[in-house]
């Protein structure tokens, strides 16, 4: 779960992500600042991006029963053909098809860096084994020759060899809960209201503020954003408004409503486990206005005050095959079936949450995140979701608040970027008064709730409790200084704090592990995110020597130095696709699609250890002082997801409690002894060329 990084100063204003007028100033990042993308989501994974511990392939399609009207379903907007889309506007079909194609990176280079990437986290012994398998790999007219030229023809028939892959095995055909282990949440900053009246005044500013940024998506006047002085993909804008994942029984699919004859003109709102289809536009389609969406809100929390009713969205929260079979039994039932229909197709949905359960100050921020990722349990507010939706905001009576989304369409930056547009417009003065009007009671969704049903409802509810039991979360504010710090002394602020993580790591555990950084490939068409490995040569030495007494400060400091450069060229090479995961994937892929076997590079006991990333980390950088979450992707491993702002750095930071080594709150404290005894080396030494 990640996020795109590696965002610079655009060299025009723009879009989506931060920066159009003080509304839309959000990803666009100074290079010294050099976010990698994400998770991603892992942001994306967020989470930038999830990376993933294996990747199952299937080659059965989605077998839903479902192919309505209006939607498409939602591969990249680029693999649709045209006259599935109807009419494109030309801005955004033109600015697309003049980004390059993603490169087949070469495969000798890659095999010789994928080496390099093994030296850090492996023995002398797995390595010699290794590299005899790399060696045979490689062989001229060898098996990975035809591999390689199998992925070069791909590349020349498709926009992007890669995307249409990544989009299956790392989301669709997983098969774990999209809630912790592959949805990211983002905690915003705490509102000051206390009350309902606070809560949906403030939910109508933020519907508002949700349309007006619709209406640049959907007018196309969304600036482009750049990135070293290049223009991105802006594809994922298009992804990320009326669309909603559905569940299969091996793989799941995407619907988008965007596109259709047919727009979405609603949004869904849900209160007290209690749906309701609200039309946000008047009959002549112009957006409601903050007063009559107050209004319309508060007939829907009149409407809804019983507390006593099934948690329907809790059925979304369960393993992806479990929740696919009580899917095709909930829509067996016509009224439930055009109420999942009313969801799936709604703009977005909005979540006016219960309180959360009062805690102190100091673990506030962490039971926010929490709640963001995953509800709180079937006691609290998880049954107010549906987390198949592609973007869910939040919004409890305490003033708490933020969003959690399905990761499958779009990485961490145009989130956090329609979020910064969303608070920068929740501080505008209303100027608008609104018609009077009378508009139309929002409708209810109702359901009908067989004894088959119910029992799907009580598993579920029995599966998210462990789960939300096992989840470990800390949110931790570094106060003692931002990312200025570290541009002051010519080091990128992205690389000066995954070299902490990696020093934290090897101060709790003694040795380094694989280190998962979103990239994002956004520089390329349909592009998403490959993996800027944090753990290299350098940063195991730098690591290594830092509490030696062997080493002077100046050498430690040199060392610090030429690891932080070290991430930096990974972090350009990877940005722009010559990066290794991805490329090692697409050859694993290429074999299963050629039905030839199973090459032994990734049956080695180093791929397992490789491509699993006990730290999984993303920076998702935001002008909004907020800070994105998600789960560990491996049982022993940590999330971790931090915001770096001018004088602090938001962190947050997951773990496993079913594993007894790791220990979100302990490794934040190592993290913060890292961060200051790095600048503490860093003030004390001079610079030295390295």
């Amino acid at each position: 779960m990640a996020v795109d990084a590696t965002l610079t100063t655009p060299v025009l204003s723009w879009g989506p992500c931060l920066a159009l007028s003080p509304l839309l100033r959000a990803v666009m990042w100074e290079f010294a600042n050099e976010v990698t993308p994400c998770r991603g989501s892992t942001l994306s994974g967020g989470r930038g991006d999830r990376p993933r511990e294996r990747f199952t392939i299937f080659s059965v399609p989605p077998a839903m029963d479902r192919k309505p009207k209006q939607a498409e379903e939602a591969r990249p907007y680029g693999l649709l053909k045209p006259t599935a889309l109807g009419k494109i506007p030309g801005r955004f079909q033109l600015h697309q098809e003049a980004l390059p194609h993603l490169p087949v990176p070469p495969l000798q280079q890659t095999l010789d860096r994928y080496l390099l990437a093994l030296q850090p986290i492996i023995s002398e012994e797995e390595l010699n084994h290794t590299q005899e398998l790399v060696a045979e790999f490689r062989k001229p007219g060898g098996v990975g020759e035809r591999l390689q030229k199998g992925l070069e023809r791909r590349a020349k028939k498709t926009e992007n060899w890669l995307s249409d892959w990544w989009l299956k095995t790392a989301y669709l055909e997983y098969r774990l809960p999209v809630v912790v282990h592959s949805s990211p949440g983002v905690v915003l900053p705490k509102q000051d209201f206390l009350d309902r009246q606070g809560q949906l005044r403030f939910a109508a500013k933020l519907i508002e503020g949700i349309l007006d940024f619709k209406t640049m998506i959907d007018n196309e006047t969304l600036p482009v954003e750049y990135m070293g002085g290049k223009p991105l993909c802006m594809n994922q804008y298009y992804q990320i408004l009326s669309s909603c994942r559905i569940p299969g029984p091996k793989r799941d699919s995407i619907v988008n409503y965007a596109r259709g004859k047919k727009q979405s003109r609603h949004i869904t709102v849900v209160h007290n486990f209690q749906f309701f289809e609200l039309d946000v536009y008047n009959s002549d389609g112009s957006p409601l206005t903050t007063d009559q969406l107050f209004t319309q809100l508060e007939k829907i929390w009149n409407t809804s005050l019983q507390t006593n009713k099934e948690p329907i969205g809790i059925l979304t929260t369960n393993h992806r095959n479990s929740w696919a079979k009580a899917y095709n039994n909930l829509l067996k039932d016509k009224t439930n079936k055009e109420s999942v229909r009313t969801i799936e197709k709604s703009i977005c949905t909005v979540c006016l949450d219960a309180p959360m359960p009062r805690v102190s100050e100091d673990i506030y921020k962490s039971r926010v995140a929490a709640q963001m990722l995953h509800g709180g349990g079937s006691r609290w507010n998880s049954g107010n979701r549906w987390f198949d939706k592609t973007l869910q905001f939040i919004i409890a009576e305490d003033g708490s608040c933020g969003l959690v989304y399905e990761h499958a369409p779009s990485e961490g930056p145009p989130i956090v970027a329609l979020l910064d547009h969303i608070v920068e417009y929740t501080k505008k003065p209303e100027l608008v008064r609104s018609p009077m009007i009378p508009l139309p009671m929002p409708k209810k969704l109702r359901f009908n709730i067989t004894p088959e049903i119910k029992n799907d409802i009580e598993k579920a509810k029995q599966n998210l409790n462990i789960m939300v039991e096992d989840l470990d979360v800390k949110v931790m504010v570094f106060h003692q200084f931002g990312k200025a710090f570290p541009k002051s002394e010519k080091i990128s602020p992205d690389a000066f704090i995954q070299l902490a993580l990696q020093l934290a790591y090897y101060r709790m555990y003694s040795h380094a592990c694989a280190t998962y950084e979103s990239a994002s490939l956004r520089m390329f068409r349909l592009g998403r995110t490959d993996t800027i490995r944090s753990t290299s040569v350098d940063s195991l030495k730098f690591v290594q020597s830092m509490d030696s007494p062997d080493k002077s400060d100046q050498e430690k400091a040199d060392l610090l130095r030429r690891a932080t450069q070290a991430h930096r060229e990974y972090t350009d090479m990877a940005i722009r696709g010559n990066a290794i995961d991805r490329h090692l994937l697409g050859l694993k892929l290429q074999a299963i699609e050629d039905l030839v076997s199973m090459p032994e590079l990734f049956m080695d006991t180093a791929y397992a250890v490789a491509t699993h990333f006990n730290l999984s980390t993303s920076q998702v950088p935001a002008k909004t002082d907020c800070v994105m979450c998600f789960g560990p992707v491996v049982p022993d491993g940590y999330g971790i997801c931090y915001n770096p702002m001018d004088e602090h750095i938001n962190f947050a930071i997951s773990a496993f409690n079913s594993c007894a080594d790791t220990n979100a709150a302990r490794m934040a404290h190592y993290l913060e002894k890292a961060l200051l005894d790095m600048r503490i080396l860093l003030q004390s030494t001079p610079k030295s060329k390295l």
